[in-house]
């Protein structure tokens, strides 16, 4: 594209592995989800009325964490599963055309990684938005999307999509790396 570079970074959001980086400690849930909201237009924290709120409550309630009760908390002082839960909402709420997801569930317990991945399953398969998931966890690789991409010393050693990545389990993986 031609589009400059800070132009092009409006459409494409971001989730780190780390669940601290991507949000504003020192800032509320609420406070988080407005930047997040307001990025492409010109972003602040105010005015942000009822609807906003209520739009914002809705969007967390879908993680089944109850944070939609805790708009007024700060995000450091939440657990790294919960702020990585914030971090996909605020990425959600802000409708990228292009999601990059960076081990986003791999610092999680399991329970919270299955319903992140639950989530944000749900969030492209409804808003159809083009994903990019990067893990090492072989299961997720198979269990997550409709293509699989294999690197070894960042080199593309496989491209798997359709039939024949419906048919890989995770032994086949596994023996590409000998």
């Amino acid at each position: 594209t031609w589009e400059k570079d800070h132009k092009r970074a409006l459409h494409i959001s971001r989730i780190f592995q780390d669940p601290q980086l991507g949000t504003a400690p020192d800032l509320t849930i609420a406070e988080n989800l407005a930047l997040a909201y307001t990025r492409k237009a010109s972003p602040s924290l105010f005015p942000l009325n009822k609807k906003d709120y209520r739009f914002f409550r809705e969007q967390l309630k879908l993680l089944g964490m109850d944070l939609e009760l805790r708009m007024d908390t700060k995000i450091g002082l939440l657990s790294g599963g919960q702020r990585q839960a914030v971090s996909l909402v605020m990425e959600i709420i802000s409708q990228p055309k292009l999601l990059l997801l960076d081990e986003h569930t791999a610092a999680l317990d399991p329970q919270t990684s299955e319903r992140i991945l639950d989530v944000t399953n749900q969030f492209v398969r409804e808003s159809g938005v083009t994903t990019m998931m990067i893990t090492h966890n072989i299961k997720d690789a198979l269990k997550n999307g409709d293509r699989t991409i294999v690197f070894n010393d960042g080199k593309i050693i496989h491209d798997y999509r359709g039939a024949e990545r419906d048919e890989l389990d995770p032994h086949d993986l596994q023996a590409l790396y000998g």
